[in-house]
C-alpha cells in the first residue's frame, strides 16, 4: 500500500515537472534570453513628401537608379496557377524575379531546390539569391499568393543603406521572439543577407533542421537566426503610422473597415503606400494590376516627385 502510495506521489511529481517543462518551452527558443539591452522591433517609417522636395533633381534620380530589388518567390510545382499569375503580374516589377521551387517542373523556370522540408528550401533560396544577385542589394522575399507593388516598397526603402542590416516587413511578437510575417513579405538588405548567410554555417546557433520537441515555422527561425546576428525585426509603415505589409487581402480589409466605420471606408482600410497584400487568388491579382498600373481617372495628372524606372528590356506594366 506504501509502495502505491509513493508511486502515486511520483507520477504526480513527475507530470507537474514535465507541465512546467513544456511551459518553459513554449516561451523559449534559442538565444532568446531577455535583457535590459534588448534591440525590440522598431518602426520603418517612408519618407515624406517634404523630405523628398529637399532633394534636388539629381540627387532623386541617384537615388531612384540605386534602389534595385531582388525578389525571392518561393512557389510549388502543384500551384501553378497561381506561380505564372505572380509572374505575369508584379513579378515583372522586381529588377530581378527568381522563382525557388521544391522540386523541378517543365511548366515554368525555376531554381530547383530538391527541399521538401520549409525551412530548409528558404535557407537554401537565400543562400543562392546572395550568391546570384550581383549588384542588387535588396531582397523581397515572398510567396505566390503574396501581391506586391515594388514601386511602393522602393519609395521605402528609398533612403536606407544597405549595407546597414534592415529586416523589414510586418513585425509580430511571440513570446520574446520578434519576427517578421511571412505571408505579408519580408525585406532583407545585403547586409542583413550576408549575415545570414554567414550564420547558416553554425548548427548550433542556426541549425538547417530543426532539434526542438516543437517545429517552428521558418518565419520564426528566419528570426532567431537574425538575432544571433544583431538583425532584429521592423515594422515597416507610412508616415500616418499605418502598416504596408497587410496579411489579407484587399476584399478582407475593405470589409474590416466597413465594419469598424462604414462612413470612411478607405481611409479606415489602408495606407496608399501599401507594398503588399496576402492570400490573393489569381483573379484578384489582375484585378490589383489594373487598379495599380492601369487605371486612371481622366483628367487627372499624377506628377510624382520620384519615379522609379522599369529594369532595362522589362515587359512591365
Amino acid at each position: 500500500m506504501l509502495s502505491e502510495g509513493s508511486s502515486f506521489v511520483k507520477g504526480i511529481a513527475l507530470g507537474g515537472t514535465f507541465c512546467l517543462l513544456l511551459s518553459l518551452l513554449g516561451s523559449f527558443a534559442p538565444g532568446m534570453q531577455s535583457s535590459p539591452e534588448d534591440h525590440h522591433h522598431h518602426h520603418i517609417k517612408a519618407p515624406t513628401k517634404d523630405e523628398l522636395q529637399s532633394l534636388s533633381d539629381s540627387q532623386m534620380v541617384e537615388l531612384s537608379q540605386r534602389v534595385r530589388v531582388y525578389c525571392v518567390i518561393m512557389v510549388q510545382p502543384s500551384v501553378l496557377v497561381y506561380w505564372s499569375t505572380a509572374k505575369d503580374t508584379w513579378g515583372k516589377h522586381c529588377d530581378q524575379a527568381v522563382f525557388y521551387s521544391s522540386e523541378s517542373a517543365k511548366a515554368l523556370e525555376a531554381v530547383d531546390l530538391n527541399e521538401q522540408d520549409e525551412w530548409a528550401k528558404l535557407r537554401k533560396a537565400l543562400k543562392h539569391a546572395y550568391d546570384n544577385a550581383g549588384d542588387l542589394r535588396w531582397f523581397f522575399v515572398a510567396r505566390p499568393t503574396t501581391f506586391a507593388i515594388i514601386e511602393n516598397l522602393k519609395y521605402l526603402i528609398l533612403a536606407k543603406d544597405p549595407n546597414e542590416p534592415f529586416y523589414i516587413g510586418h513585425a509580430m511578437k511571440s513570446g520574446e521572439l520578434e519576427y517578421v510575417e511571412y505571408q505579408s513579405g519580408i525585406v532583407l538588405s545585403y547586409e542583413a543577407l550576408k549575415r545570414l548567410v554567414n550564420v547558416f554555417k553554425d548548427e548550433e546557433k542556426c541549425p538547417e533542421r530543426g532539434r526542438a520537441l516543437w517545429k517552428l515555422s521558418e518565419e520564426k527561425q528566419l528570426a532567431i537566426c537574425l538575432k544571433y546576428t544583431g538583425v532584429f525585426a521592423e515594422n515597416g509603415e507610412d508616415t500616418q503610422g499605418k502598416g504596408l505589409f497587410n496579411s489579407k487581402s484587399v476584399g478582407s480589409l475593405i470589409q474590416d473597415s466597413m465594419n469598424k466605420n462604414n462612413l470612411d471606408v478607405v481611409e479606415g482600410c489602408c495606407s496608399d503606400l501599401a507594398i503588399t497584400f496576402s492570400g490573393m487568388s489569381p483573379n484578384q491579382m489582375q484585378v490589383m494590376m489594373f487598379g495599380v498600373y492601369r487605371l486612371r481617372p481622366y483628367g487627372h495628372n499624377f506628377h510624382d516627385s520620384l519615379i522609379f524606372l522599369p529594369p532595362e528590356g522589362s515587359d512591365n506594366d
